[in-house]
């Protein structure tokens, strides 16, 4: 629900910024990822959650996705009385290598819900209006590669409808 989406981003921004988003249980000390590694886009979906992570240091992602998913799964066994395990196996990470690469996640990224131009849980909204993005996402690395102009980028995502085929691709292709 809308709790847990926000629980979840607020836990992406506590370990980019070193915000916490509680601070009246600021009891535990935690370690600041932002330099680390960057967000370059998001999708949370109700079952699964894309993150396009740029690393700056060794292990970062490792280190970030530990971290997040670790307070995600204490947060969410707590409000739901419940024990164990939540995400099914571990995260599955592809290096990006080239600039058309980077840019088609990105985009399936952003296309990922049916209704993506206004899914309130997506980076998309931000890559509309960059100048309203918070802190601990960097879009100027994708919006780089088109002169850094919104208007070329939501064109390209917009202009762009994945078939059943290339879906299944970018999921094998990620997967691994």
């Amino acid at each position: 629900d809308d709790q847990d989406y926000t629980v979840f981003i607020g836990l992406i921004k506590k370990y980019l910024t070193g915000e916490n988003p509680n601070k009246s249980t600021n009891r535990h000390k935690f370690k600041h990822l932002g330099d680390d590694v960057k967000l370059l886009s998001y999708c949370l979906m109700p079952n699964h959650f894309h993150l396009l992570l740029y690393q700056e240091s060794e292990k970062g992602i490792s280190q970030f996705m530990r971290k997040l998913a670790t307070g995600y799964v204490m947060y969410f066994n707590n409000r739901y009385n419940r024990v164990g395990g939540l995400f099914q196996g571990r995260f599955k990470a592809s290096l990006i290598n080239s600039d058309p690469y980077l840019y088609h996640i990105s985009r399936y990224i952003h296309l990922n819900p049916k209704e993506y131009s206004d899914y309130p849980y997506s980076s998309r909204k931000y890559y509309s209006r960059p100048e309203s993005s918070p802190v601990w996402l960097t879009t100027d690395k994708v919006l780089e590669l088109f002169d850094n102009s919104s208007e070329q980028y939501l064109s390209f995502v917009d202009d762009y409808v994945l078939s059943d085929t290339e879906i299944r691709n970018i999921e094998s292709i990620t997967a691994n």
